[in-house]
């Protein structure tokens, strides 16, 4: 029968890295294993086709930055591994983006997601017939602002129905208060 000890080491032996298989660095010792704990929080945060590789850069980075302090006879605290662990995370982005290619094809492929099938990056563009919600909200939201009397008018300049004296009269006084309210909001 295991007592707790060797109970909680024959677990950790089949936890996993969280990404489904156990990778046995957590058998190492002394400043590696340091290494890999303080790695273990960033790896997550990178690609998952590079995390392996990022996370061994990232030991040896750590490990050179150590040889670097001990040289000096300074001591490297778990702050500044995980310091050297933010400037290689920042550096790997930054290199990604670098080489990130600036011209796409339309004819390119867009991968389906589940049930979507990948069709080309030319058929997601907005067709010049198609009716610009942004831009009808606008003036649905412009109109709702103006006095309603006002939008009456509107309607009945739009739909060629004569005018009013009165309504010519209103329609003058506020084109006039308008024109001098946005001469006044430009100075």
């Amino acid at each position: 029968m295991l007592d707790i000890g060797e109970y909680s080491k024959v677990i950790d032996q089949y936890q996993d890295d969280g990404d489904g298989y156990h990778n046995g660095y957590d058998q190492l010792e002394g400043d590696w294993l340091q290494y890999y704990k303080i790695a273990r929080y960033f790896v997550h945060k990178v690609k998952r086709e590079d995390r392996e590789d990022f996370l061994h850069d990232l030991m040896l980075e750590m490990a050179k930055v150590k040889a670097k302090y001990d040289a000096k006879g300074k001591p490297l605290t778990e702050a500044g591994l995980m310091k050297v662990a933010s400037y290689e995370l920042t550096e790997y982005w930054h290199t990604l983006m670098r080489h990130r290619p600036t011209m796409l094809s339309l004819n390119t492929k867009a991968d389906g997601d589940g049930d979507i099938e990948a069709s080309d990056i030319i058929d997601f563009l907005a067709d010049d017939k198609a009716v610009d919600l942004d831009l009808r909200l606008d003036a649905r939201r412009c109109l709702q602002g103006m006095p309603r009397r006002l939008v009456q008018i509107g309607y009945k300049r739009y739909s060629g129905i004569p005018l009013t004296d009165k309504e010519w009269s209103y329609l003058k006084r506020f084109r006039r208060n308008g024109y001098k309210n946005s001469q006044k909001s430009l100075f």
